[in-house]
């Protein structure tokens, strides 16, 4: 199903995919879309996206099983609470992107903002992943819980900048990043350490690498030419000596 978004509110775009969804519809190519939000908000089942433009805040929050491909950028808030489901972007991504993703995959070609992984959380069979092909803004992980974050500083808009922003992984009390090559420790976030990879972490890494490659059409063994570090809390309770018992 062919949607122009092209002058068309936001409202009334979400309005018309719920509706096809209800009648049956399971493919659609959204065309023109200029900051358009909340798009699959909270859908769920084998749907296809194929969005052509700038997406707006809040694309696959709350999402449960669809695929989005973004040919183009994404604004803020992409994946916010997502349960499930792939969301591939082109291009590059906004702030707090996959915000309290609790599962499914968002791949990121490109360069990411600020607090991206925020709260990011595993539970049972459920484990989200993030992979950034460019860098990464302030706060990467930001009180991180479970899941993983890739992310791999190569196909950036700021070949000058460091790879990941001030304080990565603040507040981290559960899951892994993993950063390919060093790990400047001046961005590190306070009680964490990083140290090389091992076997099983190689498996996961490689394994969604394999599938960012195949998206986006990049050489696996170009990507995994450089060593890779894991960042990783020292305690599941990093602040619990800040707090007096009564």
């Amino acid at each position: 199903m062919l949607l122009d978004a092209d002058n068309v509110y936001y409202r009334e775009l979400n309005k018309q995919i719920r509706e096809l969804v209800a009648q049956g519809e399971t493919e659609f190519e959204i065309i023109n879309v200029r900051g358009q939000r909340y798009i699959a908000d909270g859908l769920d089942g084998d749907l296809k996206f194929l969005v052509k433009g700038v997406p707006g805040q809040d694309m696959a929050a709350f999402m449960r099983g669809p695929t989005i491909h973004v040919q183009g950028n994404a604004q803020d808030g992409v994946g916010n609470t997502m349960d499930d489901g792939l969301v591939v972007i082109d291009g590059m991504a906004g702030d707090v992107v996959g915000y309290a993703m609790r599962g499914g995959k968002v791949l990121v070609k490109g360069d990411v903002g600020y607090r991206v992984g925020i709260h990011m959380k595993a539970y049972k069979e459920k484990f989200p992943v993030l992979v950034i092909g460019g860098k990464a803004g302030d706060f990467l992980g930001e009180y991180m819980a479970g899941g993983a974050i890739i992310l791999l500083g190569m196909f950036t808009g700021k070949p000058s900048a460091p790879i990941c922003g001030r304080s990565l992984g603040t507040g981290m009390h559960g899951g892994v990043i993993y950063v390919r090559g060093e790990v400047p420790l001046e961005q590190l976030g306070p009680h964490l350490k990083t140290e090389p990879v091992d076997e099983e972490d190689m498996k996961l890494i490689t394994a969604n690498l394999e599938q960012f490659c195949q998206e986006f059409g990049v050489d696996l063994k170009a990507v995994l030419a450089e060593p890779f570090q894991r960042v990783k809390p020292f305690s599941h309770r990093p602040y619990g000596n800040l707090y007096v018992a009564c």
